[in-house]
């Protein structure tokens, strides 16, 4: 191991052990502007610095098994990134959803002394003590989409944003139906118990009020196909009349559609999530009743691997003044529909 490497390792330990007494996020105490540093002399980094070659770095990589469309998408991703530098080499772990299975994964990164750890937990809980320890061995840990219990499991965690992505809808719904205050608006959600099924409910009420409205229908589905067309069929039951819907996710939507086809029901508007690429096509297409998606990034573990490869070579985001990576990185949940849809189809995943 190169003495390079071993002093970022030494660093990661000792800011491990003194994140302690500090905040994730430093707050003013004083109203009095600080004078402002003098950075005239520092040096500009160079467009494109950030890819050019530097020293090599092994990454281990693990998440869930792929039983998903998103989910498959995001280790295509992270192992299409890693490809793109020739300094670096991606160990890939057999993606399960078994936790002990995915605990001895990560054990056997850091008995490999592997350089990083870029992992999308099966349960961020269960997988935050070995993350841990690899952090204490100064194996900087990338946590990806579903977060640690413990800020001290990782150097950097990547996460979408459930409640923006509700609030996207919302938004993208009122700005359809919202001078109607009659329009009876409907959700079909994911798997209620789970906290980002929650976090994207909560926001797509707090849009939908803002423009006066509520979510007149809701049901919850379970994020497949088959669970997806049987709520979507117990909710146009219930509602003869819909303005408008939005789907939580994009692969549960493939049944969505079956039943809403079954039904013949064409009188609303109908939003996705997630992003899936047929999804998309159907927007583009123009010829259902889909007009719009909003995304959920399937490419949380390929910024992850970038992220990981930065923090390894003691590079920053060339894009921000900071000369560090952050410690959380927060994608955005962008609407798609038909007049930007080619923009976000290259990187979406097939349900």
């Amino acid at each position: 191991m190169s003495t390079h490497r071993t002093g970022l390792r030494r660093r990661l330990v000792a800011a491990g052990a003194a994140a302690a007494t500090v905040t994730l996020l430093a707050a003013c105490t004083s109203n009095t502007p600080e004078e402002p540093e003098d950075t005239s002399s520092a040096p500009a980094a160079a467009a494109g610095a950030n890819d050019e070659p530097g020293e090599p770095v092994v990454i281990g990589f693990s998440a869930p098994a792929a039983d998903h469309g998103w989910m498959g998408a995001i280790t295509k991703a992270a192992q299409a990134e890693a490809d793109r530098y020739e300094d670096v080499e991606l160990r890939v772990a057999e993606g399960t959803n078994d936790v002990n299975l995915q605990i001895s994964q990560v054990e056997q990164f850091i008995n490999d002394g592997v350089d990083a750890i870029v992992l999308l937990p099966y349960d961020g809980a269960a997988l935050t003590e070995v993350a841990t320890r690899a952090m204490e061995a100064g194996i900087p840990v990338v946590n990806v989409d579903r977060e640690f219990s413990s800020r001290f499991a990782a150097r950097t965690t990547v996460l979408g944003d459930n409640y923006g992505m509700g609030v996207s809808a919302g938004t993208y719904i009122c700005e359809q139906v919202g001078k109607n205050p009659d329009a009876v608006v409907a959700e079909i959600a994911g798997i209620d118990s789970l906290p980002l099924t929650q976090d994207r409910s909560q926001g797509f009420s707090d849009a939908l009020s803002d423009c006066g409205l509520d979510v007149d229908n809701r049901v919850a589905a379970d994020f497949t196909v088959q669970g997806g067309q049987a709520a979507a069929a117990n909710l146009l039951q219930a509602a003869p009349k819909i303005d408008a819907l939005w789907n939580h996710d994009d692969d549960q939507g493939v049944g969505v559609m079956a039943a809403i086809s079954e039904a013949g029901r064409d009188e609303f508007v109908m939003v996705g999530g997630a992003g899936s690429a047929n999804v998309m096509r159907d927007i583009q297409a123009g010829n259902s009743v889909l007009k719009a998606t909003v995304i959920y990034p399937s490419t949380q573990a390929a910024d992850g691997i970038r992220l990981a490869r930065l923090i390894l070579q003691e590079k920053a985001m060339t894009d921000l003044v900071e000369v560090q990576v952050p410690r959380t990185v927060q994608l955005y949940a962008p609407v798609v529909t038909a007049e930007n849809v080619e923009e976000y189809l290259p990187t979406a995943f097939e349900s």
